[in-house]
């Protein structure tokens, strides 16, 4: 069971995806909700993000799992998964069967 400062949400409606995208990145990255609702499918992210640096991947990676109950195999995380945000949404909408 989570503690009260922990944020949990298990997005079920496949409209949601992109919404709780955000929220993930607003969680991970300690981006405002302006900031993460301003992104685009061409904003950059890894490389582009300063708060997304390799030692942020791991938690979002794990986030990731956690919050839309995939599972993320090693060979699946590459330079193109995280370059924008709209690769990184198709990744998560094809791992949950949503495209």
């Amino acid at each position: 069971m989570p503690n009260q400062t922990e944020k949990v949400t298990f997005v079920t409606h496949p409209g949601d995806t992109d919404t709780a995208l955000r929220s993930v990145l607003s969680d991970v990255l300690g981006l405002n909700a302006a900031r993460a609702a301003a992104l685009r499918a061409d904003s950059g992210l890894f490389g582009a993000l300063p708060e997304l640096d390799s030692m942020a991947v791991a938690g979002l990676l794990t986030e990731l799992e956690d919050r839309f109950a995939i599972v993320i195999d090693d060979d699946e995380v590459d330079g193109d998964m995280l370059g924008t945000y709209g690769e990184l949404l198709a990744f998560v909408l094809g791992k949950r069967g949503e495209v």
